[in-house]
């Protein structure tokens, strides 16, 4: 088993579910230390128990708290000493809502974790990086594409790519490297069309060329990728991993 990851020491934001929990494990395989957060620590504990014996670091964590952000970036170094790479995966889905019928409530609930959130994260890690260090951003296939009654979210997956792109400028003459994936169809437990079921599921697998919906392993295999040597010159990519996804209004995952 390759252990590209030993002596690593990756953090990962939404860690109790869904892409941000099958990275977990992803990376504890790959021989990584692993400091993971999320709103739920009782999500955060069963994934603890997944990953066994690896050195690792949990806490709950409220990232559209800079102060909570911060607290816990400081506990990640006092324990590791060091971070090298950075999953910001925390993040809302959608509730379909026409524009006027969203409230001040719902927009600063998505903008705060969705955006605002990556912005904290990635501020309180920036000066303990150094060279070879990297940020993987999680945008959607709906920051590449609108959809109808997602105008708020669809906001914050644009901006995190924007955001994400600057940085890989910003910090690229570092040997600080920013990629972002833009996941479809995923089965997740927090998707709006898994938490539909029935006829929403199956337009989303028929949305897809491949006909089917994708499991959070295979966005985490991607992630892994861009955190590792193979993927060195890659810089401000965006990879969407839909499955070939068709021009639908379905729900995004």
């Amino acid at each position: 088993m390759s252990l590209e990851f030993q002596d690593k020491v990756v953090l990962i934001t939404g860690a109790g579910s869904g892409i941000g929990r099958a990275t977990a494990i992803k990376m504890a395989s790959l021989g990584a230390s692993l400091a993971l957060c999320d709103i739920n620590y009782d999500n955060l504990s069963l994934v603890s128990k997944a990953i066994g014996t690896v050195p690792k670091h949990l806490d709950d964590v409220d990232i559209a708290s800079s102060q909570e952000v911060s607290k816990f970036i400081d506990a990640v170094m006092q324990k590791f000493g060091h971070i090298d790479h950075i999953f910001n995966c925390a993040g809302v889905n959608p509730t379909s809502y026409p524009l006027e019928e969203t409230t001040d409530e719902y927009w600063d609930k998505l903008v705060n974790t969705n955006i605002k959130g990556v912005y904290n994260v990635t501020k309180a890690c920036i000066p303990h990086l150094k060279s070879g260090a990297s940020f993987v951003n999680v945008s959607s296939i709906s920051g590449l594409r609108g959809s109808a009654q997602q105008a708020i979210y669809c906001a914050t997956k644009y901006a995190v790519i924007g955001f994400s792109k600057c940085m890989a400028l910003e910090l690229g003459p570092k040997g600080i490297r920013t990629n972002i994936v833009a996941p479809g169809y995923i089965d997740t437990p927090t998707n709006a069309g898994i938490v539909k079921g029935g006829e929403a599921v199956d337009r989303m697998k028929n949305g897809t060329a491949l006909g089917r919906l994708g499991s959070p392993e295979e966005v985490a295999d991607v992630v892994a990728f861009l955190f590792g040597e193979a993927s060195r010159y890659m810089n401000g990519s965006v990879v969407e991993i839909d499955g070939g996804i068709k021009m639908t209004s379905t729900t995004s995952g």
